[in-house]
């Protein structure tokens, strides 16, 4: 029977439970191993005069001290700019930037080295915020657009418009497994890296570059991580480059694990937003023209800031056909760790200003936001075109939404919203309703790309082996389903080995929800290969005269784990024993596969082209109820509905759907970045940064899929899960600003982004005139839409 569209469990299950699943740190210690650390810029932002080490040397247990004159190659690096520096040479741009490579026997060692390496910097004065930047006219890379119709004339003929300015804070990503990577030397100056990543290629080419090598004698290898979100998709290099180092230097194998302190300290997040708009629209609610101005805090460095902008740019109409459109963004160069990838990458924070002008709107002209989305969204042609000219094809989102409100009860729970807040004196409800057109391809053409290696023993057995990395969203389990379908064989028989650079070459990272589009694709078309050289094999067995059998391959049935000729059911060999012939008969057993996603394209110049394959879409429904004294938030009830095509594996999928929305949840309400004046991250561990716990998960939570098989275009008809979700979580952050608004008197509530309860009494406090709570007095760089006509 075949296995694609059963929820089988995730490969690893048992291993995650049991902790038999090996992690980078419980790989053993091999004799001689070393521990690395760093030491780490005390500044944001100044001049490096000298390090003197002559102290730290003097510890025993010390092996080696490295600084960038030990690079013998590149120092600096970067996805797309480089921009980045491995070790500090010059300029220290971010608190915790790397000076110093530390090499010892022990942790111990190590820390007393560390207090005694000595760091003379020359102070230059910081910028950690937006408004900062764009007064500095500090930014990387070049200004983009895109744009369609006449803004300013629409805007000029418009009804109504409103402008404001929409602030959305950076997320941590609070992967459980740190930045881990081990490095062992090899004969010929070769290096092997054991690395918790996303994109092992990328591993491989910095730290090549990095030690003065070829990218043929290094290899880098993932087998799982302990979570990723984005944040290993780049992130992950230097802690490789680090042990690399120490390897190719010392000839002993190397090993660095970040504490969680130091992770969050250096890492980059989520990318922070500050994001203008002015908006036209008429009595109706009808939107007529839009211009939206993104400004991203990037950081220190490039990373993959200039591609996370542009998917804001590619996702700023979110489910709206809007006429008249302009979009622009530039990013900011700030002295906080450079940012990057983050489920979504660029998405949430486009959606979300989105969605808070439709709630506005919807509040000034005292309408039902729910009929203004109905009104706006796509539909069907010419009302089906995006801003920068891709049609959307074959989408449910109408659908949705009207299944989703009749099935969540939203007007009847509307109304009572209503009556809670009139009589209330204590809390305050909100409700919202919000959708979601995600995507899926990377926006960057050439990494729309994967290869596959598939391995088929004479016992009847495969191994597979791909590009993409499994961080626990079952990447490996829908590989396997996929390889053992094409051979009509159990999942049990397939295996799926560990991602190698040595196997896979020039993979892309697994990231832009598209690993299993990619490499799923390119282990089946390896399969198919495989498979016709057995049918012809088969067709040639078969063939008899006596039977008036003729040799046809097109006749050769693989099913339930055996071949036949479907002319001749009884002439039938076990998928075993037909392996055993076409090895003896030296048919080609193994077989790599290539697959390149077609009809991808976008012109960055320009703002036009096609730079998705399909879209996953979904709409979320959202009640929330406010503390009116605490601002305390509780999320009662969520209801999900998602059109995620034909699932592979229907388990794996809603488990990325429930996973995806709650951490979503978790950047719109609660989760806060805090930094000191100095640029000092102050929000770095559990105890001071609030992830969603069990207790935040709504008590009523349904979520459900919509049938639709109409996604011809990609692998089995399936859609994409795994960013989409979280961009649902708006719906929590809208609710919240519904909930504002009846305390508002009138006025369309300002609300930033996440809502953590001490915003949200901010707000209460604002708009009901208390005097005794601080958070009464609205702050000076609030940006409250205002009516321009």
């Amino acid at each position: 029977m075949p296995s694609v569209g059963k929820s089988l469990p995730h490969e690893s299950a048992v291993g995650h439970v049991t902790g038999a699943a090996p992690f980078i740190e419980d790989l053993p210690r091999v004799h001689n191993e070393l521990l690395v650390s760093f030491v780490g810029s005390p500044v944001a932002h100044g001049r490096l005069k000298s390090i003197d080490l002559t102290e730290a040397r003097r510890v025993p247990g010390i092996v080696g001290l490295y600084t960038v004159k030990d690079v013998d190659g590149k120092n600096t690096f970067g996805p797309v700019i480089e921009d980045e520096q491995f070790l500090v040479e010059d300029e220290c741009r971010f608190i915790g930037e790397p000076i110093v490579v530390i090499a010892g026997e022990s942790e111990q060692a190590i820390e007393r080295a560390k207090q005694r390496v000595k760091l003379k910097i020359e102070p230059l004065e910081p910028v950690f915020r937006i408004d900062d930047a764009i007064r500095n006219q500090q930014f990387i890379g070049p200004k983009r657009k895109i744009e369609r119709g006449d803004i300013e004339a629409a805007l000029a003929k418009a009804e109504h418009v409103l402008e404001g300015t929409f602030v959305s804070g950076g997320q941590e990503q609070f992967y459980l497994e740190s930045q881990a990577a081990i490095a062992y030397p090899r004969e010929q100056d070769q290096i092997l890296v054991h690395s918790s990543t996303q994109g092992p290629t990328e591993v491989q080419k910095v730290v090549a570059e990095v030690l003065g090598l070829g990218y043929h004698q290094v290899v880098c290898m993932c087998q799982r991580m302990g979570g990723g979100f984005g944040g290993k998709e780049t992130q992950g290099v230097v802690p490789a480059v680090m042990v690399a180092l120490v390897a190719h230097k010392t000839g002993r194998a190397a090993r660095i694990i970040y504490d969680k302190d130091t992770d969050m300290k250096v890492t980059g997040k989520r990318h922070a937003y500050q994001s203008r708009y002015k908006v036209g629209f008429d009595g109706e609610g009808r939107i007529t023209a839009l211009r939206l101005d993104y400004f991203s805090n990037g950081g220190a460095g490039a990373d993959l800031s200039t591609s996370i902008l542009e998917r804001s740019m590619l996702h700023a109409e979110n489910a709206y056909y809007i006429r008249n459109i302009q979009i622009n963004g530039r990013i900011c160069r700030t002295n906080l760790p450079p940012n990057t990838a983050f489920r979504g990458f660029g998405g949430p924070q486009a959606v979300a200003v989105m969605e808070n002008i439709i709630e506005e709107v919807a509040i000034h002209l005292g309408k039902d936001s729910y009929d203004l989305r109905r009104l706006n969204c796509y539909g069907d042609p010419p009302r089906n075109v995006t801003p920068y000219g891709q049609v959307i094809e074959h989408h449910l989102l109408r659908e949705i939404f009207e299944r989703l409100a009749q099935s969540g009860d939203y007007k009847n729970r509307l109304e009572a919203v209503k009556r809670f807040n009139a009589a209330s004196k204590t809390h305050l409800k909100g409700i919202s309703m919000t959708p979601v057109k995600f995507g899926i391809s990377f926006t960057a053409k050439f990494l729309n790309q994967a290869n596959a290696l598939v391995n088929v023993y004479t016992d009847g057995t495969v191994q597979v082996s791909h590009g993409g990395t499994e961080m626990g969203q079952g990447v490996h389990t829908k590989i396997r389903q996929l390889v053992a379908d094409e051979f009509a064989i159990s999942p049990d028989h397939v295996m799926v080995m560990t991602t190698s650079t040595e196997k896979s070459n020039n993979t892309s990272p697994s990231a832009a929800s598209a690993t299993t589009d990619l490499n799923g694709t390119a282990a089946v078309l390896a399969c198919q290969k495989i498979r016709q050289r057995l049918a012809r094999c088969a067709a040639e067995h078969f063939a008899s005269a006596e039977r008036g059998i003729e040799r046809s391959p097109k006749h050769i049935v693989f099913e339930d784990g055996t071949v036949y000729d479907s002319r001749c059911p009884d002439c039938k060999l076990t998928f075993r024993e037909m392996v055993v012939l076409a090895y003896r008969n030296r048919v080609s057993l193994g077989e790599r596969g290539f697959y390149a996603t077609p009809g991808v394209d976008f012109n960055r110049e320009t703002g036009k082209g096609s730079p998705f394959l399909y879209y996953t879409t979904g709409c979320a429904l959202a009640e929330v109820l406010i503390d009116r004294f605490t601002g305390d938030l509780v999320v009662p009830r969520v209801d999900l509905l998602m059109d995620i095509g034909k699932p592979i594996n229907p388990g794996v999928e809603m488990g990325q759907v429930i996973g995806g929305f709650i951490q979503g949840m978790g950047w719109v309400t609660a989760e806060e970045l805090r930094y000191s004046d100095e640029g000092e991250l102050l929000s770095y561990s559990p105890t001071t940064y609030k992830i969603p716990n069990v207790q935040d998960v709504p008590v009523v939570f349904n979520a459900d899929l919509i049938p639709n098989d109409a996604n011809v275009r990609n692998l089995r008809a399936s859609k994409a899960t795994g960013e989409p979700p979280l961009l649902l979580a708006v719906a929590v952050w809208t609710a919240v600003k519904h909930a504002l608004s009846f305390v508002a008197a009138g006025a369309v509530p300002y609300l930033e982004l996440p809502a953590t309860n001490e915003e949200i009494l901010r707000r209460i406090t604002q708009y009901t005139g208390a005097k005794s709570a601080a958070a009464a007095k609205p702050a000076a760089t609030d940006r409250p839409a205002k009516v321009v006509s």
